[in-house]
């Protein structure tokens, strides 16, 4: 139904020179999907205001309702050419007066979780990257042919949207950062099992899948919901935190789409947070992420943290260790090297998980999993509140090379799931008892017992040697061609 319309969008996005990335594009449709929620929100609300016979305050002023200066409409429901504006004058309208008064929004919200603040939020942080006031017209005039009113508009639309975000996340090293695979978020979230009243967190999340997908497992696995269960889930259940402005603002838009009204989504970086000050109100029932590995913070950022380190993968960890309730469940996606590292800080930090929570399964996740991201990962998952007695193993072989075209799918995981409920011994799973773990490094290394092959990595000698023999054969290869020519 909209997807010929998110087609036009990008197609005049890529003519318009102040947008040359996949990112660019996902950045700039959000601004402008999200303006025109707000309208089919507020159109929702009043007819819902008069039928109950009250009066409605509309979110935004007149003149900046998407009826008023995007989609002017005449008696006919048709745009009206004469009051739409396109061109210098569109163009000056959004850069010099739209988004000045968007962003004046924050410093009038009664709070943070209001729609009033995520509009301030989101119109502070990006900008308006389409330079052609008639570009600018005419995504405006697609942007307007969609439509938030029914469950099966924003059904499609959320897989529309969910659609960018992948193909964002396909398009650079840093594609993780934005998109982890849904069907690896589905497992983790089916072997947590959160339930409606518990809180749900991700504080590095990015494009908010996690929420998304433990939104929608929620609906599917409580079909039958009191209109005070859905509004917990609305106002109570999901929680994230996210440092990077574009990535913010795509979670807010992404959860609004998957029936989210107001996310309790924080744009602050998670970390400055210092985990001294942590108090029970501040804790989760169920952890969800993805955190970002192989970054690096400052000093006095370390200083928050017991175990100090500039990777940020593990202060995140323990940040989620700390915020966990009692008998809480966390599922972290986290590099493989965690496990066996020498260094002291991931020594420590093996040595506190292991002692603070019982770390029950670790799936190994193969190669190819994140597309772009050139490492390999492991899913941590734990219970907060009782020391580990046995990590149960599974190796995630879906038999096949990983890539764009054959990607991570949920048959992949299905096995995965069926056995880490009894966490049964395979030939890809197995069982390590915590006597069995060396106390002086905590290694907890996948070494698959059963016929599985233990992974050896190579010498960057032997790499470069295997190199140059490759380039060698090539060489003769060639020149046997030039011969033939």
């Amino acid at each position: 139904m909209f997807e010929q319309a998110f087609r036009n969008i990008d197609d005049v996005l890529r003519k318009e020179a102040g947008c040359t990335t996949e990112l660019d594009y996902t950045e700039q449709t959000s601004w402008l999907l999200f303006l025109k929620y707000l309208d089919a929100l507020d159109q929702d609300k009043a007819v819902e205001a008069e039928l109950h016979g009250r009066k409605y305050n509309y979110i935004l002023d007149k003149q900046y309702r998407w009826e008023s200066w995007a989609a002017p409409k005449g008696r006919d429901g048709k745009l009206d050419h004469n009051k739409a504006l396109t061109g210098d004058d569109l163009r000056d309208l959004v850069d010099g007066k739209l988004f000045p008064y968007l962003h004046a929004f924050k410093q009038r919200a009664s709070g943070p979780n209001t729609i009033e603040y995520k509009i301030g939020e989101i119109f502070g942080e990006i900008k308006n990257k389409i330079q052609s006031g008639y570009n600018l017209r005419e995504i405006i005039d697609h942007v307007d042919d969609l439509r938030f009113r029914s469950q099966s508009e924003k059904h499609e639309l959320s897989h529309l949207y969910e659609a960018k975000i992948k193909n964002m996340g396909n398009a650079g090293r840093n594609g993780g950062e934005y998109y982890t695979p849904r069907p690896l978020i589905r497992a983790m979230i089916q072997v947590t099992k959160p339930q409606i009243g518990e809180r749900i967190y991700d504080g590095a999340c990015g494009s908010a899948g996690f929420l998304c997908e433990a939104y929608d497992y929620l609906k599917m696995t409580h079909p039958k919901r009191t209109t005070a269960q859905d509004r917990t889930l609305q106002e109570k259940t999901f929680f994230g935190k996210e440092k990077k402005s574009l990535a913010y603002v795509i979670a807010i838009m992404n959860m609004i789409l998957h029936g989210i009204e107001a996310p309790n989504i924080l744009h602050t970086n998670t970390l400055t947070e210092n985990l001294a000050d942590v108090q029970e109100k501040d804790r989760y029932n169920v952890i969800l992420a993805n955190p970002p590995f192989g970054g690096k913070e400052r000093p006095e950022v370390q200083q928050n943290f017991p175990i100090r380190t500039g990777e940020t993968a593990y202060l995140f960890l323990q940040h989620f260790i700390k915020l966990l309730k009692a008998g809480g469940r966390g599922a972290i996606v986290i590099k493989n090297t965690f496990l066996s590292n020498t260094d002291n800080a991931s020594v420590s930090l093996r040595k506190s998980l292991l002692e603070s929570c019982s770390l029950h399964t670790i799936l190994d996740c193969p190669s190819g999993t994140f597309i772009g991201a050139g490492v390999k990962t492991v899913v941590l998952v734990f219970e907060k509140g009782s020391p580990t007695r046995k990590i149960w193993y599974y190796q995630l072989d879906p038999s096949r090379n990983m890539g764009k075209t054959n990607p991570l799918n949920d048959a992949d995981l299905t096995e995965f799931v069926v056995l880490q409920q009894s966490k049964v011994d395979s030939p890809k799973s197995w069982t390590v008892t915590a006597k069995d773990i060396d106390q002086s490094t905590f290694d907890l290394s996948v070494k698959n017992p059963n016929g599985g092959e233990e992974v050896m990595y190579r010498s960057a000698r032997e790499i470069m040697d295997e190199i140059i023999a490759l380039d060698a054969e090539s060489s003769e290869v060639l020149a046997s061609i030039r011969s033939l020519l």
